[in-house]
């Protein structure tokens, strides 16, 4: 063994760098030298070591059956031996030093974590061979294996004088936070136990991110906290909390929409508090992955002094573990409907970003889009009363170098469009009012609820008015008629003349066999819509607020209860939304009384019906309609009773017919387009309609057509 034995007094006397990690080397090989001293003693005093120094494989059995490498036994001979003082002294020296320092990083892993003497040694052994490699071939000296050049559960604990091996619990520090993994050697091998590498690098010396978490997690940046911020409130609420002695980690939750500054309040508030704020996105991971990765976040948050800042789904979905100790302040962010699942294990606090006001906006808008300084005035507040505009879509239109308040305008919509999800299906048209052909008083009931639309936000800003109305803040309207009336194309008209979005949500489709999702999608939508430029449109009413039910079973209390709800929180929607139907007997009598714009869209009267074939066919023709098929048309829309839908169909359909002819439009392509569309509600052409088609057929005879 002579060649092995030079080996490892070579490795014994590698000299490293000073300080701390230089003692942990020294300890480590100082405790290797006492360890292998002992092997030494025994392996010489048994016979075959006595007669030659070959292997001698019977011997080496029987050493190992006699046991006479006992933990109790090398502790008495290591005190006691005179031939040992020297190394046992300065070993002495060396852990005492160890002890006694606690401002390393080592000392602050201890105290963060509250690891014990043994786990300590298991950390130092592996730190070890990360300082100094070539201690793999002590520790494999040490093993008695040259294939074993690793740290061991075993090897530590007979380092260290603890028995065959250290009992680690399920509650050990080590295994709960992961500060060591344990690696499968195969069979019969002792298990390798090793640093875990973000604990490893943070002992060196490295301030990274945990490589487990660097694909989704960031340090937020600082930035000077708008003036209506409630920062200096919320700060010193949380430490009122810190100082309360709860023992508790604080959660505070910042609801608002995408955009209003969530992340930069909370990195702001993290840094009035001394700590830097880490992002975790948790909208990439899994459900499988969420407490690993929770635990690696709690984990450096711990050691580096960090809040956290959890955002995604999952992370308001899914249960938080609950660990021994946690970072003392923790931040969600997500909208006003949303709400993380309880935690008792933490204290929680909600706080709601605050709207920014008129004034506000335009001092924004000056600031961030200089180009704003130029634009009219009045055209900049209005906007701000419309939009309501964040600080994030702010920061987008001046990246975006917009000049005119239009640009602004669109590229504001474009960003709040995503907001409602699956939820709302966007419609976009351009009709205008000349598209619109209906009655003269439901023209004018129209221009009164659009009139409204635009002047209401000044209107509520008068104090007199809030105070005599202190809800009901939004406009509402019910359009009922018959299918193809024109109750959708009228919100698309108001729409577009507000220069909002309209989305489109179908009740029928959301009514859920599930007892409270239909209330929690609705409560959704308008939580969400709130802030949005949008009017919404929610179609098939009935289907929701219908009359109520007499309570027979469980569905109709949860349906009553449903109904109840929602006509209160349409109430209190301060935007702007408009409700349709096909059956206004079907609408809940209660719900009607609350709405001042309750408008009835009746099926076209002759003259309408006259208009609407008049100007669709020259509308999709792009000429003018002559005056044969004019007064052909006039006598169809006396004798057929059909709906503006029916009428747009019908054109449609002649339009096809007649570029697969290849001829103009004519009577008999709109006669048989409208065919189609009485067809499919089992009616037939009737007489008048018949006897319009046969003159038809005479005239292009006579024309030899």
């Amino acid at each position: 063994m002579t060649d092995q034995t030079d080996i490892l007094e070579q490795q014994l006397t590698v000299s490293d760098t000073t300080g701390l990690y230089y003692h942990v080397l020294t300890r480590i090989r100082l405790r290797a030298r006492r360890r292998i001293t002992w092997l030494r003693k025994l392996w010489t005093e048994t016979s075959a070591a006595a007669e030659s120094e070959t292997f001698n494989l019977h011997s080496e059995v029987d050493g190992y059956l006699r046991n006479h490498d006992t933990y109790q036994a090398e502790l008495s001979w290591l005190l006691n031996e005179p031939e040992m003082a020297d190394l046992n002294n300065l070993l002495g020296e060396t852990e005492s030093y160890l002890l006694e320092e606690n401002s390393s990083r080592l000392a602050i892993l201890r105290d963060v974590f509250g690891l014990k003497e043994p786990e300590m040694d298991m950390i130092q052994c592996c730190l070890a061979l990360s300082l100094d490699p070539n201690l793999g071939r002590v520790y494999a000296y040490l093993h008695d294996h040259n294939g074993r050049g690793y740290a061991s559960n075993q090897l530590v604990a007979r380092l260290f004088n603890y028995g065959p091996y250290i009992v680690l619990g399920s509650s050990s520090p080590l295994i709960v936070w992961g500060l060591i993994r344990e690696i499968d050697m195969g069979r019969s091998e002792p298990m390798r136990i090793e640093l875990d590498p973000y604990i490893r690098n943070w002992l060196l010396g490295s301030d990274d991110i945990d490589t487990a978490l660097s694909d989704f997690s960031t340090i937020q940046p600082v930035h000077r906290p708008l003036p209506y911020w409630p920062v200096k409130q919320i700060s010193v609420h949380i430490r009122k909390l810190f100082t309360a002695e709860f023992n508790q980690a604080v959660r505070v939750f910042i609801t608002g929409q995408d955009g209003s500054g969530r992340r930069s309040m909370a990195a702001v508030i993290s840094s009035g508090l001394a700590m830097q704020l880490l992002t975790i996105d948790t909208q990439r991971l899994s459900a499988l992955e969420w407490q690993p990765v929770f635990m690696k976040a709690q984990r450096q948050a711990l050691l580096a002094g960090y809040a956290l800042l959890w955002k995604g789904d999952l992370a308001m979905e899914q249960p938080w573990p609950e660990y021994p100790i946690m970072t003392g302040l923790q931040f969600m962010i997500g909208e006003a409907d949303e709400s993380p699942l309880p935690a008792g294990h933490l204290i929680d606090w909600r706080v709601e970003m605050p709207a920014v006001s008129v004034e506000e906006a335009v001092n924004l808008w000056n600031i961030y889009v200089p180009a704003s300084k130029e634009w009219p005035e009045g055209s900049l507040k209005e906007m701000a009363r419309k939009h309501s505009p964040n600080i994030g879509q702010l920061l987008s239109v001046a990246k975006r170098n917009c000049s005119t308040i239009d640009e602004a305008s669109d590229v504001i919509r474009g960003l709040s469009r995503h907001r409602l999800g699956d939820l709302a299906k966007q419609i976009n048209s351009s009709f205008t009012w000349d598209d619109l052909i209906i009655p003269s008083n439901l023209r004018k009931d129209l221009d009164d609820f659009y009139f409204e639309a635009t002047d209401r936000s000044q209107v509520w800003e008068l104090s007199s008015t809030r105070r005599l109305f202190p809800q009901g803040r939004g406009l509402m309207a019910l359009f009922t008629g018959s299918p193809g009336t024109g109750k959708t194309m009228a919100a698309q008209v108001i729409a577009n003349s507000l220069q909002l979005d309209l989305f489109r949500i179908d009740l029928s489709s959301m009514v859920s066999k599930y007892i409270g999702e239909t209330s929690k999608n609705i409560h959704r939508i308008l939580s969400r819509a709130e802030r949005m430029d949008a009017v919404l449109l929610f179609d098939e009413a009935d289907a929701l607020f219908g009359k109520r039910t007499d309570v027979k079973d469980a569905h109709d209390r949860y349906a009553n209860t449903d109904t109840n709800y929602l006509l209160q929180a349409i109430e209190e929607y301060p935007g702007i939304a408009i409700l349709a139907s096909n059956r206004k007997a079907g609408i809940d009598p209660g719900f009607t009384r609350r709405l001042r714009y309750v408008l009835e869209f009746p099926r076209p009267d002759a003259m309408q019906r006259h208009l609407l074939w008049n100007n669709l066919l020259s509308g999709l023709t792009g000429v003018g309609i002559n005056q044969e098929l004019d007064q052909d048309l006039k006598r169809l829309s006396a004798v057929a009773d059909v709906t503006g839908a029916q009428i747009k169909m019908a054109v449609l359909s002649a339009l096809f017919m007649a570029r697969r002819e290849k001829k103009e439009i004519s009577i008999t392509h709109v006669l048989r387009g409208l065919e189609r569309e009485l067809i499919k509600d089992g009616r037939g052409m009737g007489k008048q309609v018949n006897d319009i088609m046969k003159q038809q057929h005479a005239r292009e005879r006579m024309n030899g057509k």
